[in-house]
């Protein structure tokens, strides 16, 4: 309990004092930003800070701090380190620098902003990167969803999950297998009136609704937790009783890199780089940039700490004070099965129906601005202009139709490509915020941004060698010495190329 507790305090000082390094160091100002300038109607529409502080979030918190949480939870407590310390130090600032460079460069999405700080060959590949990570984030966040649906609809709030009743439950004649591709379909339309409708017509009208069923599900699964420990009915583990790797198969499956690409939005997400963009275009003042993206981040972790603690505690198996993550491995880490599960069992029957649906919101509030995102940055990139109903009918369509062609795909094929690339875009973001800090702020103010992207760049490309999922399969040492080899390479790269000849002006 101290340790989830301690992490909570963290994530808190973290914005208040790191934060506002941050903000001090970028430099905000009182300029005129992109919707003062031309409100446009459509994306460019003037927005309050509290209301697109709540937008920023339900646009980010998608499934990665519940499902990849969960998931990074099997290696055990020192999960918490890195979603704590990760959100601080690399996750809000990333967010914070992709949503304040776009303010800077008239809401330009994140591909335009690598591509003028990064080069023209980043520049293409940053298009294309970004829209087909937005298209599996939009699959992934409709197929997850329409799953954890089903489930409330056929087994409703009897936690019969895994019962010969439950796995044969039925609504309207109908199994969880076809509510799920049902409301696949339903929330599928409803991202495309999303994707093409003005930002305040649909998402600004019902995020308030879904905010408050996220802050109950937040609030009550911790809060159940704490109160569970207390008790001694469900304890929680410390981070010095776990400090080791607390995999089942932990010879296979090392934490470095696997737990920290797992996790994915719960510490740093790429995402986050697509949605920032989309507020950046709304925002009236630059000073409101810390509290909607350095703070959304951070209430993202708080949701992450929450999960990966309760699903801990709530799958222990262990007796006599020894705990282990075999439970939490054999429900598959975090699924629609597990949140359902924790859910009725911390909160019964009446709490668990709105902890569903805070889940739920999560990433139906990411999925419909993942397509809203690609159109906008098929629309920067091809210089389409979306004031027209026409032209974003014609960028939406597409987009959406190919999203639904891969939802067919294993969902735990998507999730972890996704993941992989998720945490690579992430990287790419941070060297262009180091760039432009470097260059712009003051040499060594860059390091803020160039650090955090030395240590994701060692992340990506190590799994990238090791994950069975991306064909190289390499030994572990080789994958090691690669990894961290590219990552030493890339800081190499930006001290003599970027640093060096600033900190000599």
């Amino acid at each position: 309990m101290y340790s989830f507790l301690g992490g909570l305090v963290l994530l808190i000082l973290g914005y208040i004092i790191y934060g506002a390094i941050v903000n001090r160091i970028f430099g905000a100002d009182d300029r005129t930003t992109p919707c003062v300038a031309h409100p446009d109607g459509v994306d460019y529409v003037p927005i309050s800070a509290g209301r697109a502080f709540l937008i920023q979030l339900l646009n980010i918190a998608g499934l990665g701090p519940i499902f990849g949480a969960l998931s990074g939870a099997i290696w055990g407590p020192q999960v918490y380190l890195w979603i704590v310390f990760g959100t601080i130090f690399a996750g809000a600032v990333h967010d914070y620098l992709v949503g304040m460079l776009s303010m800077r460069n008239d809401g330009a999405s994140v591909s335009e902003i690598t591509g003028k700080y990064l080069g023209g060959f980043m520049l293409f590949i940053m298009r294309i990167f970004s829209v087909v990570l937005l298209v599996m984030v939009g699959v992934v966040f409709m197929v997850g969803p329409a799953g954890l649906l089903a489930l409330l609809f056929t087994q409703g709030t009897s936690g019969a999950v895994g019962t010969a009743s439950g796995a044969a439950a039925t609504l309207m004649g109908y199994t969880t297998a076809d509510w799920t591709k049902i409301l696949t379909v339903i929330i599928l339309v409803y991202y495309f009136l999303a994707t093409l409708l003005p930002i305040d017509k649909v998402i600004g009208k019902i995020y308030p609704l879904f905010g408050l069923c996220l802050i109950f599900m937040a609030i009550g699964i911790g809060g159940v937790t704490v109160y569970n420990h207390i008790q001694g009915t469900k304890p929680m583990i410390e981070l010095w009783e776990g400090l080791y790797n607390m995999h089942p198969k932990a010879a296979s499956t090392p934490i470095w890199p696997l737990m920290f690409i797992t996790v994915a939005c719960g510490a740093i997400s790429g995402f986050h780089a697509t949605q920032s963009p989309m507020m950046a275009r709304c925002l009236t003042s630059e000073r409101q940039g810390r509290f909607v993206f350095y703070g959304a981040m951070v209430a993202e972790g708080i949701i992450a700490l929450i999960w990966a603690a309760a699903g801990i505690a709530f799958y222990n198996t262990g007796t006599g004070g020894v705990f282990n993550t075999d439970g939490l491995l054999a429900v598959g880490g975090g699924n629609s099965t597990s949140v359902y599960q924790i859910s009725i069992g911390l909160l019964g029957p009446v709490g668990s129906i709105l902890a569903i649906l805070g889940v739920v919101a999560c990433p139906i509030t990411s999925g419909d601005t993942a397509f809203r995102s690609a159109r906008l940055t098929l629309a920067d990139w091809f210089k389409i202009e979306q004031k027209g109903f026409a032209p974003r009918l014609i960028l939406a369509f597409p987009l959406l139709a190919a999203g639904y062609a891969i939802s067919f795909l294993e969902y735990g094929i998507v999730w972890r490509y996704f993941s992989w690339s998720n945490q690579t875009l992430a990287m790419i973001a941070l060297w262009a915020g180091a760039v432009y800090l470097c260059r712009n702020v003051g040499a060594v103010k860059g390091f803020i941004a160039a650090i955090p992207a030395t240590f994701m760049s060692a992340v990506s490309v190590t799994y990238f060698c090791i994950a069975k999922e991306c064909y190289l399969e390499l030994p572990r040492m080789t994958a090691y010495g690669i990894g961290i080899g590219v990552a030493v390479l890339f800081f190499l790269i930006y001290y003599f190329r970027v640093y060096a000849p600033e900190s000599r002006k």
